[in-house]
């Protein structure tokens, strides 16, 4: 169990949990027009993903610029989540 925590196979878990939650979200959304729009969730998620993504690549050993780039990419995603929010 404690090398399954401290692997890549972690991080892989918790994001096929991200992906699951987008779907069941934007689902339940298209089905009742309640809860969470898909369009409000998506910034705030792919932050969350790219963030995950960095400590992915980072821990599998891939050069800087790989994980650099998704941090870079998870910065975007926070400034239009944040833009968004801010209306």
């Amino acid at each position: 169990m404690i090398d399954f925590l401290s692997g890549v196979h972690a991080v892989d878990l918790i994001l096929a949990i991200v992906a699951a939650e987008i779907v069941a979200i934007t689902l339940y959304w298209y089905a009742t027009q309640r809860g969470i729009a898909p369009a409000q969730l998506l910034p705030n998620v792919l932050a969350g993903a790219f963030l995950l993504l960095a400590l992915r690549l980072s821990l599998s050993g891939y050069s800087w610029p790989w994980y650099t780039a998704c941090l870079a990419l998870a910065g975007v995603a926070n400034v239009a989540d944040l833009r968004q929010r801010w209306r």
